[in-house]
């Protein structure tokens, strides 16, 4: 019987004797308790070649693991099945290798060769199960293979993988904490990802490495905090308190100016009347110090902005995350915003209400105002445990003032009458703390609490008797008869601290109750002996300070009392009879203290301060565990203090040195023309490598030579035709083409020339027609107007471009295409100016001739329209259609009737603001309609929501009658469609104006390949994706008419695109540079589908809506 027992407990079974069978439930295990043969089966089952039967074997092993069995003998047979290609058997196996590849390591080193394979297995589930395996196997020897395999998978093209990575980081790191350098590398990596699956993994990581290197953190801020909407909840929480750390060190304190006034509210809110009456004659006597204005950083406001969402997220701790982010990081005036969120958790478990609480009666304490209107929901239900009222309780204190005093103590009445005794003994510690805090119902509180004197529960009465003896220390003089009736209860309450408190009461107010004292000692004498410790003590307390006041009536029953407590069981007693005897009778052998015996018995003592147990919770981050124990927990990292003054912000913008790089490379290697003809044509031909390029990327459209020819001609065509289109004497000076393609471009000029109004003569004519054509331009029609302003609205953007420090990924991509088509080194002599003012960037010295000027603007249109992507088919385009942005529309921001005579309209040119890349431009245009001068136009008293800022245009000294005058101002919208408030104001009067954008206006174009298009689509799926089926208005049914009105509508620019039924749009936010795609599939019978994909839904959803309306009406 012995040797069969042993036999099963060495499987890992048990005996059959005195365990039940549970033969019919598969999952328990029980199956295997009766048979001893049955790891000889499983492992049969694991050599077979069923996938099936290794299935269920794999199944059995690991419901042997989960019901505590040792199954490690099985461990050769489950490694052999590593390499089995069932999917679901190797995920079993990497489970149970998990659970035992540390006991044998032997063994798991044999199977790593097969992680190895693993992790170039084509199934990303696989891979990853393989780097988990492989990353939990806890031997040092193989440290070098973890992290050459996390290093791969960091590069993986599975967001899953590189996720996998990101969680074996940290196992790594503890298992060999000298990789820490390389794995650095590895979290930077994978920090730059832009998957939100990845991101909550990979801070997970960088907090558990190396939370200090917050240098890592600048360049994905921006990155983060558009992501953190998207990421899963877990990682949500993590990104949160890690940005919550990184804020705190790189933006300044919000609430700096009100630092002062909350001090003294501090100091005032747990003071007596006294102290605040002496606070607020310092207050009138030293003024307050003159404020410094506080201007808050715009990715501090994009933290806030991004973050509030996610109170209203389904997960308890991201809600606790945002808001533990606002109390630490936002304006005093924005932080109410979490109470809300917070309220809602109180209807969750009661191990959540129990953190919720905490954290809020930690807040209560700095923010009691946030909390107030929600004072009904911290009453207390008679289901609730009484931890939570508890803390309720705590909460409902801390909020009381003078106005809801009375209600609060009604509630307070009420839970005097539960069964629950410590909740009642809180609650008479609550009164007591209203009590102290509002004066005005001291008296009412002590009355209260003295009527519970009379209580039948003895509990009840003795903290009421604690509590009274804290509050009758504040003014004991007004209060004797109420230490007369305490001294009246000696005689029925029995808890010793509330019979200490009522004996330290009498022994320190004697001389309010002469008569009575005396009578208390004799008979706390009788009962001396039976008394607790701690109720003698104060007995011997009372008859010394009766003896030093009344001697002749207590002389002799002070020395009964010490003579009884000098033979006291307990030592502390004894010494302190010892003690007081030789100091309050002196002797010849007492010392010079006994003559200072009153002063020491009787000194006047501070009253109690009753705090709240949670005033100095709140240095600890609330939501840690730290600050739910009051103590500092392992690995716990400091809340940063606020820096004195403000670190670079420009940390946090993203560098664009590589897509420099980039460009020169590309201006230096020949080989990216594909055609042979584009090959024979390069020398001299220099639009080529420009258009060649855009066509090299646009993919499907170049599916054999006839067609690239082709499509590179309609490019050609629209290129020239806005340039200034060569004439054939110039054509036949390039000597490199042959006679076919020369005949085919002089087709493809005359077909453009037809079509474009300013017809354009050779270059000996050019210059005095080109002046003459733009005059008329700008006096015909309104959209032809429009035209001419977009196109020195695109000539000023592209001369600007490369000046600018912060420079737009749209604006990169223009000087990539733009250097790209740079001339040779042996350019032809009639076409050097034309390739300078086509290249009139700052970067280079000659200025253009004179007489070319005017041609500019042309040329940049072209150039830019190309940019926006132009359609690759031979179609030709009208005039309207080359201008990316439309018509502008006029908005009015003053009439002339209430102007009296001043009248002001504003456009959005669409054209980036100089002073600040964030802002977008807008033009207003002052018409002087009066008989008199207008004089001294300026701006005043701007109002603007928070994170908004203006650039205020020049202030116009005179505006003579009948005159007109233009301005341009720049407005941050800070990505919202908010109106900008300010006064316009002339030397006599005052006009309050607002001007609000529309949704379109509030982006730039931005140059996108289809390639990178679709990449960039498939990363903004989901939420960000918004989809609407239309119906096309008549005027609208093709593809010109669809681009304009899409343009018009929206600042975005042209994608190419392989299919005609498609048309595609892109652009980024002007201030935060969110990606915005838009595209319209046309579908039959003038139906069509309207995609816009945008990393911020509100954008997203206000587009769709603009959009709709441009295309239906």
């Amino acid at each position: 019987m012995s040797a069969s027992s042993a036999f099963n407990d060495e499987k890992g079974g048990s005996s059959s004797v005195g365990e039940p069978e549970y033969g019919h439930d598969p999952a328990s295990g029980g199956i295997f308790s009766s048979d001893y043969k049955r790891h000889d089966d499983l492992k049969e089952m694991l050599d077979s070649n069923k996938d099936s039967l290794k299935l269920e074997a794999m199944k059995r092993i690991v419901a042997m693991i989960a019901r505590g069995k040792n199954a490690s003998d099985l461990f050769p047979a489950v490694v052999k099945n590593v390499a089995c290609k069932n999917i679901e058997v190797k995920k079993l196996v990497y489970v149970y290798l998990v659970r035992y590849a540390e006991e044998q390591q032997d063994l798991a080193l044999l199977s790593i060769s097969t992680f190895q394979r693993g992790l170039k297995d084509p199934n990303q589930l696989i891979r990853a199960s393989a780097l988990r395996v492989l990353s939990s196997i806890r031997v040092t020897i193989i440290v070098p293979i973890m992290m050459l395999a996390i290093k791969e998978a960091a590069s993986d093209m599975s967001p899953y993988v590189r996720k996998t990575a990101a969680h074996a980081i940290p196992k790594l790191y503890s298992l060999d904490p000298e990789q820490k350098d390389q794995l650095i590398e590895v979290i930077e990596k994978l920090l730059a990802d832009k998957t939100t699956l990845v991101a909550g993994s990979v801070v997970m990581a960088f907090e558990e490495v190396c939370p200090e290197r917050i240098d890592l953190i600048h360049k994905n801020y921006r990155k983060l905090c558009n992501l953190l909407i998207d990421v899963e909840e877990w990682g949500q929480v993590v990104i949160i308190n890690m940005l919550t750390r990184y804020a705190r060190t790189q933006f300044l304190n919000p609430n700096m100016n009100e630092s002062l006034l909350e001090e003294e509210n501090d100091k005032t809110f747990y003071g007596s009347d006294d102290d605040e009456e002496e606070e607020k004659e310092k207050k009138a006597e030293a003024p307050l110090p003159r404020r410094k204005p506080y201007v808050m950083d715009p990715d501090h406001r994009l933290l806030l902005r991004n973050t509030k969402p996610l109170l209203q997220s389904r997960n308890a701790a991201v809600v606790m995350a945002v808001a533990q982010l606002y109390f630490h990081l936002a304006p005093k005036v924005e932080v109410g915003v979490i109470a809300k969120g917070l309220v809602r958790l109180l209807r969750s478990h009661s191990e959540v209400q129990y953190v919720v609480l905490q954290n809020v009666a930690t807040m209560t304490i700095k923010r009691r105002g946030m909390f107030e209107p929600y004072l009904k929901s911290f009453y207390i239900r008679s289901t609730d445990p009484t931890q939570i009222k508890v803390l309720k309780l705590e909460v409902l204190t801390n909020l009381a003032n003078e106005t809801n005093i009375s209600t609060i103590l009604r509630e307070f009445q009420t839970y005097i009458k539960s069964m629950d005794k410590d909740f009642v003994a809180a609650t008479i510690q609550a009164i007591g703390r209203c009590a102290t805090n509002i004066g005005e119902v001291r008296d009412t509180c002590l009355n209260g609490l003295v009527q519970l004197l009379s209580n039948r529960d003895e509990l009840v009465v003795a903290e009421s008797v604690v509590v009274i003896k804290k509050l009758l220390q504040m003014q004991p003089e007004k209060h004797s008869d109420i230490i007369k009736h305490m001294a009246k209860l000696t005689d029925n309450i029995q808890v010793p601290m509330a019979r200490a408190s009522i004996l330290w009461l009498i022994g320190e107010y004697c001389e309010h109750v002469p008569k009575i004292a005396p009578d208390v000692l004799r008979k706390m004498a009788k009962s001396f002996t039976n008394e607790e410790d701690i109720v003698k003590l104060q007995i011997i307390n009372l008859a010394a300070k009766l003896y030093l006041t009344n001697s002749k009536q207590t002389k002799l029953l002070t020395q009964y009392v010490l003579n009884l407590a000098k033979y006291d069981q307990n030592y502390d007693i004894r010494d302190r009879a010892r003690f007081i005897r030789q100091l309050i009778v002196p002797t010849e052998k007492s010392g010079a203290l006994s003559k200072y015996a009153k002063k020491l018995f009787l000194a006047l003592k501070p009253a109690p301060v009753l705090e709240s147990p949670f005033k100095d919770r709140d240095h600890f981050q609330l939501g840690s565990l730290s600050h739910l124990l009051n103590a500092k927990a392992g690995g716990y990292q400091e809340l940063p203090d606020w820096p004195e003054a403000a670190p670079d912000p420009s940390v946090r913008n993203v560098e664009v040195f590589s897509l420099l790089e980039r460009v020169a490379t590309l201006t230096s290697v020949p080989e990216w023309t594909k055609c042979s003809s584009r090959e024979k044509r390069k020398e001299k031909k220099v639009e080529k490598p420009f258009y060649s390029d855009s066509e090299g990327e646009s993919g499907p459209t170049e599916s054999a030579d006839s067609e690239s020819d082709s499509a590179s001609g309609s490019e050609i065509g629209s290129g020239v035709v806005g340039s200034g289109s060569r004439t054939a004497s110039e054509e036949s000076e390039e000597g490199s083409e042959s006679e076919e393609e020369e005949e085919k471009d002089k087709k493809m000029m005359t077909a453009k020339k037809e079509l474009k109004k300013p017809v354009q003569e050779s270059e000996s004519e050019q210059s005095s027609e080109e002046e003459e054509e733009r005059k008329r331009e700008r006096k015909k029609s309104k959209p032809r107007k429009s035209e001419s302003d977009d196109d020195d609205d695109s000539e000023s953007e592209s001369s600007r471009s490369e000046s600018e420090d912060s420079e737009s990924e749209a604006e990169v991509k223009k000087k990539k295409k733009a250097a790209a088509s740079r001339p040779p080194a042996k350019p032809l002599k009639k076409e050097s100016k034309k390739e300078m003012s086509l290249l009139d960037f700052d970067d280079f010295e000659p200025a253009p001739p004179p007489h070319v000027t005017p041609l500019n603007s042309f040329l940049s249109s072209s150039l830019v329209t190309d940019l926006e992507g132009l359609s690759l088919s031979d179609a030709a385009l009208s005039p309207a259609t080359l201008s990316p942005s439309g018509a502008m529309k006029s908005y009015e921001l003053l009439h002339r009737i209430r102007g009296e005579g001043l009248s002001v309209e504003y456009c959005f040119s669409r054209q980036p603001f100089s002073p600040d890349a964030n802002m977008v431009a807008v033009q207003m245009q002052f018409t002087n309609s009066g008989a008199a001068d207008t004089k001294s136009l300026h701006m005043e008293d701007v109002k603007l929501q928070s994170g908004m800022r203006v650039k205020e245009f020049p202030e116009i000294e005179l505006l003579p009658a009948g005159e007109t005058a233009t301005a341009v101002m720049g407005i941050d919208f800070c990505d919202s469609t908010q109106a900008a408030n300010f006064q316009l104001c002339t030397h006599t009067k005052k006009f309050f104006v607002s001007i609000q954008p529309p949704v379109g206006e509030l982006m730039r174009p931005v140059f996108l390949t289809e390639n990178e298009f679709k990449k960039e689509q498939g990363q903004l799926m989901g939420m960000n994706e918004l989809s609407e089926k239309l119906t096309l208005d008549a005027e609208c049914r093709n593809e010109h008419a669809i681009v304009q009105r899409v343009t018009a509508a929206a600042n975005l620019s042209r994608v190419p695109c392989g299919s005609d039924k498609e048309c595609r749009f892109a652009g980024r936010t002007v201030t935060s540079g969110s990606l915005v795609l838009a595209t319209v599939v046309t579908k039959e019978a003038a139906s069509a589908q309207l995609t816009v994909n945008c990393e911020k839904m509100v954008i997203g959803t206000m587009l769709v809506k603009d959009v709709l309306l441009a295309l239906t009406q």
